[in-house]
């Protein structure tokens, strides 16, 4: 019997040398809103999921992608089973606010690495493990109230989503509407799913504000716009980073295309100068995704998850050199890697993050367009 123990020991023991070391693997979980209201944004940032390597720096990728079908319940249940079940390093995700927002405790409290896909406001205490890759609402308001004070604009009305983006983009623009001497005159909200807005349109056209401002995501953000083209408002109408896409196009036609966009140079990488820092990589993701998905498929949406994908990249080898994947030592290793990126470019912006700035843009991640024959057009000065 101690014979047949110590040639069984004997056989194991050279089974395990010839298989070779043990390959370390470095695993991502991915939830995004392909389905549902979001559809528009998390649709792009799925098919980009499919362009990315599966490997780097000699470790395999095990990529895990999850569609939460814009239900801040699933994607929070996404998040559970990848940090439970996965054990993934770092976790990317997801297309809106509130599906992200949900997101945040389940990695908070495995000390797990979040890549968001939505520009949430979070407080220093929620926001150790999160990094944002939409540009943060207070530098893309500037922009637009910046253009406001331009053209004259004295008067404002405002109609959001009834939700957290919308929430937080109002509580952004309303001291800084006051500081730039505009009046917001009337607040309107309606909810992602809604078919109507009528009762809410009324109300601000019958205030007469000299613009509005509407603060919608994906193909729902057409239909505030559309509806006050359709009531005979001929005031200037903004729209945030959420709306531009081609779908958003496809959907509010006509009516959408003398609105005014704030978006990443992706969306207009081509109109670009050549000394535009960030167009090179942007010619590099739309020549990748086109290929695959065709002509005219680019979407600025798919540009975070690009985005999200370059800054985890560049903190993987620096995080290898203190753990190993799969470990709570590489999770914080690549927490802190990525924190204290600097000069990385994307499609979107130069990231220069730091433990007091999780987003990390400048002024370089922005531009304004207006919609033209059914594309967007980089709008002068």
């Amino acid at each position: 019997m101690q014979r047949k123990m110590k040639i069984a020991t004997l056989v194991a023991a050279v089974a395990a040398l010839a298989a070779g070391p043990a390959v370390a693997e470095i695993t991502i979980g991915v939830t995004v809103s392909a389905t549902g209201p979001a559809a528009a944004l998390g649709g792009p940032q799925k098919n980009t999921a499919t362009i990315l390597p599966d490997s780097i720096a000699g470790e395999k990728i095990n990529w895990i992608v999850l569609d939460d079908a814009t239900d801040p319940a699933v994607a929070a249940k996404n998040a559970g089973r990848f940090i439970t079940e996965n054990h993934a390093d770092v976790v990317i995700g997801s297309s809106t606010t509130a599906n992200t927002a949900a997101m945040v405790d389940a990695v908070t409290e495995s000390g797990t690495p979040l890549m968001a896909l939505a520009p949430l406001d979070l407080p220093p205490e929620k926001g150790k493990w999160v990094f944002r890759l939409p540009q943060n609402n207070a530098l893309m308001a500037k922009a637009l109230i910046d253009h406001m004070s331009a053209h004259g604009i004295k008067t404002v009305g405002f109609i959001g989503f009834a939700d957290v983006y919308g929430e937080t983009w109002l509580k952004t623009v309303t001291p800084m509407f006051e500081a730039a001497g505009i009046k917001l005159i009337a607040t309107e909200r309606f909810q992602r799913t809604d078919t109507s807005v009528t009762g809410q349109v009324l109300k601000i056209v019958a205030a007469h504000p000299d613009a509005v401002l509407v603060v919608g995501a994906g193909t729902p953000a057409a239909l505030p716009h559309t509806a006050l083209v359709e009531r005979g408002y001929t005031g200037q109408i903004y729209q945030t980073h959420g709306a531009p896409s081609k779908a958003f196009l496809q959907v509010g036609g006509k009516s959408v295309e003398k609105g005014v966009y704030v978006v990443g140079p992706l969306l207009v990488w081509d109109q670009l100068p050549d000394s535009a820092p960030t167009k090179k990589a942007a010619a590099e993701y739309a020549h990748l995704y086109e290929a695959k998905f065709g002509a005219g498929s680019l979407s600025s949406f798919g540009g975070h998850m690009w985005d999200a994908w370059t800054l985890v990249a560049h903190a993987i080898p620096v995080a290898l050199k203190k753990a190993q994947p799969g470990t709570p030592a590489f999770r914080s290793a690549l927490r802190d890697a990525i924190e204290a990126e600097k000069d990385v470019v994307g499609v979107h912006a130069v990231f220069n993050l730091s433990p007091n700035d999780h987003f990390g843009h400048d002024t370089r991640a922005r531009v304004l367009v207006r919609a033209e024959n059914g594309s967007f057009r980089l709008l002068g000065e």
